[in-house]
């Protein structure tokens, strides 16, 4: 009942923000001066404005449907980044062992030991913020917790028979961690991927508060948050609703990846 009634909240919400957009006449970015901060339920000539309108007059509902299209395909771009590269590195470092694992090993310690916020900031204060930057940074900050899981699971397996068939077959190395090996690791790395969307979520909307992430007028979940902070008391729902959707995005993700990992028997390490 979890796996779907979270997987049905997940999917709601990749479908309105992944359509929405085109089905929402308002255009995000046209600002409406005579009609700035109108309230919920609200209406202004022929618009009407069902969560209202911002500073600048334009509407809630469009720039929530068009920065949470940003968000989630940042979020899913990142996660998948990460989770290639930390796949890859972690079954190299399991299936080598040696001075392979030792080196990989010490570099995921020592990426762990940096606060990952800390880290992103100073990446994109060098970089630049941007969509491809913020992807690219997020991405390349998180995987050092799918090679830990992939190395954990890669040392079981390649203690098996039949990966010592693989061996005495001569077979190479990569048609061993490709068909023999990977496939038994995909279903803990999905449930991980999925466990961590949250924090992806909530870093990428932290960056956005901050100003380091998306620059307005293109909104985001995090930068509709930093906006609407500076009139909170004039205009409650600007931070409202991106929160709700945040809170959302972050509890569906949790409740979706526990119900894998008990249907599937897995245990994220």
């Amino acid at each position: 009942m979890d796996l779907w009634l979270s997987g049905g909240l997940l999917g709601l919400i990749a479908l309105v923000t992944l359509v929405g957009p085109w089905l929402w006449p308002l255009d995000p970015l046209e600002a409406d001066l005579l009609s700035s901060f109108s309230p919920p339920l609200s209406s202004s000539g022929d618009a009407w404005h069902p969560l209202g309108t911002d500073q600048l007059g334009r509407d809630l509902l469009a720039r929530l449907l068009e920065g949470g299209r940003l968000s989630v395909a940042i979020v899913l771009c990142a996660g998948v980044i990460s989770l290639v590269i930390g796949t890859t590195v972690g079954m190299l470092a399991g299936y080598f062992g040696g001075w392979v694992d030792a080196l990989i090993m010490r570099l995921v310690d020592i990426q762990l030991a940096i606060p990952f916020i800390l880290l992103i900031l100073l990446l994109v204060s060098v970089i630049g913020p941007g969509i491809g930057n913020l992807v690219a940074v997020l991405g390349l900050t998180g995987w050092a917790i799918y090679a830990r899981v992939a190395r954990a699971r890669t040392l079981e397996l390649r203690e098996l028979e039949y990966m010592e068939a693989t061996k005495a077959l001569g077979l190479p190395l990569y048609r061993t961690l490709l068909r023999h090996l990977l496939p038994n690791l995909f279903g803990a790395q999905l449930v991980l991927l999925t466990l961590d969307l949250p924090r992806l979520v909530v870093l990428e909307a932290s960056v956005g508060f901050l100003g380091m992430g998306i620059q307005p007028p293109a909104p985001t979940l995090g930068n509709l948050i930093g906006e609407g902070r500076s009139y909170l008391l004039v205009a409650d729902w600007l931070v409202i609703w991106p929160g709700v959707l945040i809170a959302a995005l972050v509890v569906g993700c949790n409740f979706f990846g526990d119900a894998l990992a008990r249907r599937y028997r897995i245990r994220p390490r």
